[in-house]
Protein backbone atom coordinates (compact mmCIF):
# COMPACT_ATOMS: atom_id res chain seq x y z
CA UNK A 1 0.00 0.00 0.00
CA UNK A 2 2.99 2.16 0.90
CA UNK A 3 4.41 1.59 -2.12
CA UNK A 4 1.62 2.12 -4.39
CA UNK A 5 0.82 5.58 -2.39
CA UNK A 6 4.52 6.81 -3.34
CA UNK A 7 4.01 5.77 -6.58
CA UNK A 8 0.99 7.73 -7.01
CA UNK A 9 2.58 10.99 -5.09
CA UNK A 10 6.12 10.84 -7.42
CA UNK A 11 3.10 10.44 -10.63
CA UNK A 12 1.36 13.44 -9.46
CA UNK A 13 4.35 15.26 -8.86
CA UNK A 14 5.54 14.10 -12.50
CA UNK A 15 2.31 15.65 -13.63
CA UNK A 16 2.44 18.87 -11.94
CA UNK A 17 5.97 19.41 -13.16
CA UNK A 18 4.83 19.07 -16.60
CA UNK A 19 2.21 21.17 -16.62
CA UNK A 20 4.35 24.04 -14.49
CA UNK A 21 6.63 23.94 -17.80
CA UNK A 22 3.65 23.68 -20.46
CA UNK A 23 3.33 26.88 -22.66
CA UNK A 24 1.06 29.25 -21.47
CA UNK A 25 -1.28 30.76 -24.11
CA UNK A 26 -2.37 33.99 -23.49
CA UNK A 27 -5.77 35.37 -25.96
CA UNK A 28 -6.43 38.47 -26.82
CA UNK A 29 -8.56 40.63 -29.13
CA UNK A 30 -9.66 44.31 -29.99
CA UNK A 31 -7.65 47.26 -31.34
CA UNK A 32 -6.74 46.61 -35.12
CA UNK A 33 -4.56 49.67 -34.43
CA UNK A 34 -2.28 48.34 -32.22
CA UNK A 35 -2.34 44.91 -33.56
CA UNK A 36 0.74 45.44 -35.86
CA UNK A 37 3.17 45.95 -32.61
CA UNK A 38 0.74 43.32 -30.76
CA UNK A 39 2.35 40.93 -33.33
CA UNK A 40 6.00 42.25 -32.70
CA UNK A 41 5.54 42.35 -29.05
CA UNK A 42 3.94 38.43 -28.84
CA UNK A 43 6.83 37.10 -31.28
CA UNK A 44 9.72 38.80 -29.20
CA UNK A 45 7.87 38.24 -25.42
CA UNK A 46 7.40 33.80 -26.36
CA UNK A 47 11.38 34.40 -27.28
CA UNK A 48 12.50 35.81 -24.40
CA UNK A 49 9.88 33.67 -22.43
CA UNK A 50 9.11 30.39 -23.98
CA UNK A 51 6.65 28.92 -21.51
CA UNK A 52 4.46 31.70 -22.93
CA UNK A 53 2.73 31.76 -26.49
CA UNK A 54 0.72 34.91 -27.19
CA UNK A 55 -2.24 34.69 -29.16
CA UNK A 56 -3.62 38.63 -30.41
CA UNK A 57 -6.71 38.62 -32.69
CA UNK A 58 -7.13 42.42 -33.85
CA UNK A 59 -11.03 42.73 -35.00
CA UNK A 60 -11.62 46.02 -33.77
CA UNK A 61 -12.16 48.03 -30.22
CA UNK A 62 -15.51 47.25 -29.64
CA UNK A 63 -14.74 43.29 -30.16
CA UNK A 64 -12.19 43.42 -27.58
CA UNK A 65 -14.12 45.03 -25.34
CA UNK A 66 -17.21 42.62 -25.75
CA UNK A 67 -14.14 40.03 -25.22
CA UNK A 68 -13.26 41.25 -21.99
CA UNK A 69 -16.81 41.61 -20.37
CA UNK A 70 -17.32 37.29 -20.83
CA UNK A 71 -14.91 36.97 -20.49
CA UNK A 72 -13.52 35.28 -23.86
CA UNK A 73 -10.00 36.42 -23.80
CA UNK A 74 -7.54 36.89 -21.38
CA UNK A 75 -6.91 40.08 -21.81
CA UNK A 76 -7.81 42.81 -24.96
CA UNK A 77 -7.20 45.90 -26.79
CA UNK A 78 -8.85 49.20 -27.56
CA UNK A 79 -8.28 52.24 -28.64
CA UNK A 80 -12.01 54.09 -26.62
CA UNK A 81 -12.39 54.12 -23.17
CA UNK A 82 -15.16 51.41 -22.24
CA UNK A 83 -17.69 53.21 -20.38
CA UNK A 84 -19.06 53.53 -16.68
CA UNK A 85 -22.24 50.99 -17.49
CA UNK A 86 -19.93 48.98 -18.92
CA UNK A 87 -17.34 48.32 -16.05
CA UNK A 88 -20.14 47.92 -13.89
CA UNK A 89 -21.73 44.74 -15.95
CA UNK A 90 -17.75 43.23 -15.73
CA UNK A 91 -17.22 39.98 -13.55
CA UNK A 92 -14.27 41.91 -11.59
CA UNK A 93 -12.40 45.31 -11.52
CA UNK A 94 -10.89 45.94 -14.91
CA UNK A 95 -8.13 48.20 -15.84
CA UNK A 96 -6.95 50.56 -18.40
CA UNK A 97 -3.22 50.59 -19.13
CA UNK A 98 -1.85 52.64 -21.66
CA UNK A 99 0.38 50.81 -23.92
CA UNK A 100 1.48 53.08 -27.03
CA UNK A 101 0.02 56.06 -28.74
CA UNK A 102 -0.55 57.38 -32.37
CA UNK A 103 -1.81 59.05 -35.10
CA UNK A 104 -5.20 58.62 -36.96
CA UNK A 105 -4.55 60.24 -40.52
CA UNK A 106 -6.88 61.33 -43.11
CA UNK A 107 -5.62 59.15 -46.54
CA UNK A 108 -7.32 60.11 -49.74
CA UNK A 109 -6.60 58.74 -53.51
CA UNK A 110 -5.98 61.75 -55.68
CA UNK A 111 -3.75 60.85 -58.40
CA UNK A 112 -1.05 63.77 -59.27
CA UNK A 113 -2.33 65.44 -55.60
CA UNK A 114 0.57 66.05 -53.00
CA UNK A 115 0.73 67.35 -49.93
CA UNK A 116 -3.04 68.16 -49.30
CA UNK A 117 -3.99 70.19 -46.39
CA UNK A 118 -7.29 70.40 -44.08
CA UNK A 119 -8.40 71.45 -41.38
CA UNK A 120 -11.08 69.73 -38.41
CA UNK A 121 -14.19 71.97 -39.85
CA UNK A 122 -13.63 70.85 -43.34
CA UNK A 123 -12.96 67.29 -42.53
CA UNK A 124 -16.13 67.41 -40.52
CA UNK A 125 -18.09 69.13 -43.44
CA UNK A 126 -16.71 66.35 -45.65
CA UNK A 127 -17.99 63.57 -43.74
CA UNK A 128 -21.41 65.12 -43.03
CA UNK A 129 -22.08 65.39 -46.35
CA UNK A 130 -22.13 68.91 -46.93
CA UNK A 131 -18.63 68.82 -49.07
CA UNK A 132 -18.94 66.43 -51.95
CA UNK A 133 -16.33 67.62 -54.54
CA UNK A 134 -12.63 67.90 -54.21
CA UNK A 135 -12.34 71.07 -56.02
CA UNK A 136 -15.06 72.80 -53.19
CA UNK A 137 -13.85 76.45 -52.19
CA UNK A 138 -13.03 75.34 -48.95
CA UNK A 139 -10.54 72.87 -49.66
CA UNK A 140 -9.42 75.11 -52.54
CA UNK A 141 -8.91 78.30 -49.88
CA UNK A 142 -7.05 75.69 -47.71
CA UNK A 143 -4.85 74.19 -50.77
CA UNK A 144 -3.83 77.87 -52.77
CA UNK A 145 -1.40 76.75 -55.65
CA UNK A 146 -2.27 72.61 -55.87
CA UNK A 147 -4.77 71.55 -58.52
CA UNK A 148 -7.95 69.97 -57.40
CA UNK A 149 -9.66 67.79 -59.69
CA UNK A 150 -13.28 68.50 -60.11
CA UNK A 151 -14.21 65.09 -59.11
CA UNK A 152 -16.77 63.57 -56.57
CA UNK A 153 -15.54 62.68 -52.79
CA UNK A 154 -15.85 59.30 -51.45
CA UNK A 155 -16.07 58.74 -47.82
CA UNK A 156 -14.90 55.59 -46.25
CA UNK A 157 -15.57 54.57 -42.74
CA UNK A 158 -15.38 51.83 -39.91
CA UNK A 159 -18.45 49.24 -40.26
CA UNK A 160 -17.66 47.48 -37.44
CA UNK A 161 -16.95 49.17 -33.72
CA UNK A 162 -13.51 50.64 -33.92
CA UNK A 163 -11.33 53.07 -31.35
CA UNK A 164 -9.78 54.39 -34.54
CA UNK A 165 -13.39 55.65 -35.09
CA UNK A 166 -13.88 56.68 -31.47
CA UNK A 167 -10.39 58.67 -31.98
CA UNK A 168 -11.55 60.05 -35.40
CA UNK A 169 -14.82 61.06 -34.19
CA UNK A 170 -13.37 62.54 -30.84
CA UNK A 171 -11.68 64.79 -32.59
CA UNK A 172 -14.42 66.29 -34.93
CA UNK A 173 -16.70 66.47 -32.01
CA UNK A 174 -13.78 69.02 -30.39
CA UNK A 175 -13.52 70.83 -33.54
CA UNK A 176 -17.03 71.10 -34.79
CA UNK A 177 -20.62 71.99 -33.37
CA UNK A 178 -22.83 70.30 -36.19
CA UNK A 179 -21.08 66.84 -35.65
CA UNK A 180 -21.07 66.64 -31.81
CA UNK A 181 -24.71 67.28 -31.93
CA UNK A 182 -25.56 65.39 -34.63
CA UNK A 183 -23.35 62.58 -34.80
CA UNK A 184 -21.18 62.52 -32.07
CA UNK A 185 -18.73 60.05 -30.57
CA UNK A 186 -18.17 56.63 -30.23
CA UNK A 187 -16.71 53.37 -31.54
CA UNK A 188 -19.52 53.10 -33.72
CA UNK A 189 -21.43 56.16 -35.00
CA UNK A 190 -24.86 56.80 -37.18
CA UNK A 191 -22.67 57.62 -40.46
CA UNK A 192 -24.17 60.80 -42.26
CA UNK A 193 -24.06 60.38 -46.08
CA UNK A 194 -23.52 57.87 -48.49
CA UNK A 195 -20.22 57.05 -47.51
CA UNK A 196 -18.71 53.03 -47.56
CA UNK A 197 -18.23 50.97 -44.78
CA UNK A 198 -15.81 48.73 -44.44
CA UNK A 199 -14.40 46.25 -41.40
CA UNK A 200 -11.04 47.17 -39.98
CA UNK A 201 -8.38 49.51 -40.97
CA UNK A 202 -7.08 47.21 -43.33
CA UNK A 203 -10.85 47.43 -44.60
CA UNK A 204 -10.80 51.01 -44.49
CA UNK A 205 -6.79 51.18 -46.41
CA UNK A 206 -7.56 49.13 -49.19
CA UNK A 207 -10.81 50.41 -50.30
CA UNK A 208 -9.54 54.21 -50.18
CA UNK A 209 -6.51 52.73 -52.15
CA UNK A 210 -8.75 51.28 -54.90
CA UNK A 211 -11.38 54.08 -55.29
CA UNK A 212 -10.13 57.54 -56.86
CA UNK A 213 -11.26 60.39 -55.23
CA UNK A 214 -11.57 58.57 -51.91
CA UNK A 215 -11.05 59.73 -48.19
CA UNK A 216 -10.86 57.68 -45.47
CA UNK A 217 -8.99 57.51 -41.88
CA UNK A 218 -6.38 54.65 -40.33
CA UNK A 219 -3.54 54.81 -38.22
CA UNK A 220 0.09 56.01 -39.44
CA UNK A 221 1.34 52.63 -39.82
CA UNK A 222 -1.47 51.06 -42.15
CA UNK A 223 -0.91 54.55 -44.39
CA UNK A 224 3.00 54.11 -44.38
CA UNK A 225 2.97 50.51 -44.86
CA UNK A 226 0.35 50.38 -47.70
CA UNK A 227 1.92 53.59 -49.25
CA UNK A 228 -1.09 56.10 -49.25
CA UNK A 229 -1.22 59.56 -49.29
CA UNK A 230 -2.37 61.25 -46.14
CA UNK A 231 -3.36 64.88 -45.58
CA UNK A 232 -1.24 67.34 -43.12
CA UNK A 233 -3.66 68.56 -40.44
CA UNK A 234 -4.46 71.95 -38.65
CA UNK A 235 -3.65 71.94 -35.12
CA UNK A 236 -5.20 73.83 -32.06
CA UNK A 237 -2.28 76.51 -32.35
CA UNK A 238 -3.26 76.99 -36.12
CA UNK A 239 -0.24 74.93 -37.91
CA UNK A 240 -0.81 72.15 -40.46
CA UNK A 241 1.25 69.35 -39.05
CA UNK A 242 2.46 66.42 -40.82
CA UNK A 243 1.78 63.00 -38.95
CA UNK A 244 4.33 61.55 -37.00
CA UNK A 245 5.48 59.85 -33.72
CA UNK A 246 7.00 63.17 -32.50
CA UNK A 247 3.80 64.93 -32.88
CA UNK A 248 1.99 62.34 -31.06
CA UNK A 249 4.25 62.52 -28.67
CA UNK A 250 4.32 66.19 -28.62
CA UNK A 251 0.11 65.83 -28.07
CA UNK A 252 0.42 63.09 -25.65
CA UNK A 253 2.50 65.48 -23.08
CA UNK A 254 -0.30 68.25 -22.98
CA UNK A 255 -2.33 65.39 -21.76
CA UNK A 256 -4.15 65.11 -18.32
CA UNK A 257 -4.00 61.89 -17.25
CA UNK A 258 -6.59 60.31 -14.11
CA UNK A 259 -6.08 57.53 -11.87
CA UNK A 260 -8.30 55.32 -13.98
CA UNK A 261 -6.16 56.13 -17.22
CA UNK A 262 -9.12 56.94 -19.37
CA UNK A 263 -8.48 60.13 -20.68
CA UNK A 264 -8.60 61.95 -24.44
CA UNK A 265 -5.85 64.65 -25.89
CA UNK A 266 -7.39 65.09 -29.33
CA UNK A 267 -6.23 68.49 -30.45
CA UNK A 268 -4.51 69.20 -28.29
CA UNK A 269 -2.55 72.48 -27.60
CA UNK A 270 1.34 73.20 -29.06
CA UNK A 271 2.33 74.52 -32.43
CA UNK A 272 3.83 70.73 -32.72
CA UNK A 273 1.17 68.41 -31.63
CA UNK A 274 -0.64 66.63 -33.64
CA UNK A 275 -4.84 67.03 -33.47
CA UNK A 276 -5.82 63.48 -34.09
CA UNK A 277 -3.76 61.60 -31.33
CA UNK A 278 -5.00 58.93 -29.39
CA UNK A 279 -3.35 55.63 -26.90
CA UNK A 280 -4.72 52.28 -26.90
CA UNK A 281 -5.58 50.61 -23.65
CA UNK A 282 -5.03 46.86 -22.60
CA UNK A 283 -8.05 45.85 -20.57
CA UNK A 284 -6.94 43.33 -18.05
CA UNK A 285 -8.49 42.18 -15.12
CA UNK A 286 -7.51 43.44 -11.53
CA UNK A 287 -7.61 39.90 -10.12
CA UNK A 288 -7.57 37.26 -12.62
CA UNK A 289 -9.69 33.78 -12.12
CA UNK A 290 -6.50 31.69 -13.76
CA UNK A 291 -3.38 32.01 -11.11
CA UNK A 292 -1.52 30.80 -13.69
CA UNK A 293 -2.32 33.11 -16.60
CA UNK A 294 -2.42 35.99 -14.13
CA UNK A 295 1.30 35.98 -12.91
CA UNK A 296 2.28 35.49 -16.45
CA UNK A 297 -0.18 38.58 -17.93
CA UNK A 298 1.34 40.89 -14.89
CA UNK A 299 4.97 39.53 -16.35
CA UNK A 300 3.86 40.79 -20.07
CA UNK A 301 2.60 43.71 -18.76
CA UNK A 302 6.10 44.80 -16.59
CA UNK A 303 7.64 43.81 -20.04
CA UNK A 304 5.40 46.09 -22.50
CA UNK A 305 6.71 49.07 -20.02
CA UNK A 306 10.36 48.19 -20.59
CA UNK A 307 12.68 50.12 -22.52
CA UNK A 308 13.40 47.32 -25.35
CA UNK A 309 9.49 46.97 -25.76
CA UNK A 310 8.92 50.55 -26.17
CA UNK A 311 11.48 51.08 -28.50
CA UNK A 312 9.65 48.74 -30.77
CA UNK A 313 7.14 50.65 -30.78
CA UNK A 314 8.58 52.97 -31.16
CA UNK A 315 10.11 51.77 -34.47
CA UNK A 316 6.90 51.45 -35.76
CA UNK A 317 5.58 54.95 -35.80
CA UNK A 318 3.97 54.47 -32.10
CA UNK A 319 5.00 57.16 -29.66
CA UNK A 320 6.26 55.57 -26.54
CA UNK A 321 4.20 55.99 -22.81
CA UNK A 322 6.10 58.57 -21.22
CA UNK A 323 8.64 57.37 -18.27
CA UNK A 324 6.15 59.56 -15.40
CA UNK A 325 3.15 57.69 -16.58
CA UNK A 326 5.03 54.10 -16.83
CA UNK A 327 5.76 54.81 -13.05
CA UNK A 328 2.56 55.06 -12.27
CA UNK A 329 1.73 52.46 -14.31
CA UNK A 330 4.05 50.49 -12.40
CA UNK A 331 2.43 51.01 -8.98
CA UNK A 332 -1.12 50.31 -10.95
CA UNK A 333 -0.05 46.79 -11.68
CA UNK A 334 1.57 45.82 -8.75
CA UNK A 335 -2.50 46.08 -7.20
CA UNK A 336 -2.92 43.18 -9.82
CA UNK A 337 -3.62 39.53 -8.10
Amino acid sequence: MKKLLLTGLLGLATVMAHAADAPVTLTGSGSSFVKPIMDKWAEAYSKADPSVNINYAGGGSGKGQTDILTPAVDFAGTDGPMSDAQLKSAKGKILHLPVVAGAVVIVYNLPGVNGLKLDGPTLANIYLGKITKWNDAAIVGLNPGLKLPDQEITTVHRSDKSGTTFIFTDYLSHISDDWKKNVGTGTGVEWPGTGQGQSQSAGVAGQVQKTPGAIGYVELIYALSNKISFADMKNAAGKYITASLDGVSKALATATIPDDYRFSYVNAPGDESYPISGVTWLLVYQEAKDPVKGKKIIDLLKWIYSADAQKMSAAMFYAPIPDPVVKRLMVTIATMK
